[in-house]
């Protein structure tokens, strides 16, 4: 983890000619890193598609930390960091965050992990361009990396239907789908996932979440991100996975491709 940040913050310092510079190095660092390790596993997919919700559970199971690098560009945003303002405005329009940005918040997050002892990871968000995937393939070795799929006018309904509330941080979704098969296309159906009632006065609805702001960072993803799939496509480390329906439908089937046993039976139950 150490050799991550350390190079992932020399690339931030002068992203451009670091970058080259720091890829003819890696070969030899990234030789230093033991051989005995927990999973380093990458998970891709369009936003809204559930990329949060899925790592953050299988991190638990799997026992290394869910890094999102979209948490990290909120974390930022709602401090007073000198990156505030400019990210507010990448993020408000639809826009990708920059490589540089995003591969400091990475490696000030990588580093704040190492010291407190965490070994693995679960990246999600990252790489989300070729340049990306590679100066991070240069610097440890990924083992699997998951494309979560679904269909485009599900993901903008579950897009418009996210909710946060303001008091608890608690992430909701009021979007109740049921999206016909036809076209080649199969049928979705998506309860809402309500929050208590305490929360329910309190749902907030992030800034970028409108239909213009998703559509756009819809056709941004698949104009700039798809290459990363074909990426790891070529080196057989990308494992494609259509979303079936909701969590409860799609979490076990998750769990089987990856040849995984979840023994907390309460875990698959809820919504």
């Amino acid at each position: 983890m150490a050799i991550v940040h350390r190079l992932l913050r020399s690339a931030a310092a002068a992203f451009s000619p670091a970058a080259a510079a720091a890829r003819r190095g890696l070969s030899a660092l990234a030789a230093e890193q033991t051989l005995e390790r927990n999973v380093q596993w990458v998970f891709l997919g369009c936003p809204g598609v559930g990329k949060g919700t899925y790592a953050s559970r299988l991190s638990q199971l799997v026992g290394v930390p869910h890094i999102a690098t979209g948490d990290l560009v909120r974390e930022e945003l709602a401090s007073s960091g000198p990156l505030s303002q400019q990210l507010a405005e990448i993020v408000n329009q639809g826009k990708l965050v920059s490589d540089e940005i995003i591969i400091d918040l990475l490696s000030k997050r990588l580093e704040r992990g190492e010291t407190k002892g965490e070994s693995g990871f679960i990246l999600d968000g990252f790489p989300r361009t070729v340049g990306q995937a590679e100066i991070l393939e240069g610097v440890t070795e990924i083992d699997l990396v998951v494309n979560l799929k679904l269909r485009e006018d599900v993901l903008l309904e579950k897009c418009l239907g996210r909710r946060t509330c303001s008091q608890c941080g608690g992430n909701f979704n009021i979007a109740s789908i049921n999206a016909e098969e036809g076209n080649g296309k199969p049928r979705i159906c998506m309860p809402p996932l309500l929050p208590p009632a305490n929360c329910m006065s309190k749902l907030i609805t992030r800034a970028d979440d409108t239909e213009e702001v998703v559509k756009k960072r819809l056709h941004i993803y698949n104009e700039m991100s798809r290459p990363v799939e074909e990426f790891y496509r070529k080196r057989g480390k990308l494992l494609e996975f259509d979303l079936p329906g909701g969590i409860p439908e799609s979490w076990p089937k998750l769990l089987q491709a990856l040849n995984i046993e979840d023994h907390d039976d309460k875990q698959c139950a809820v919504a």
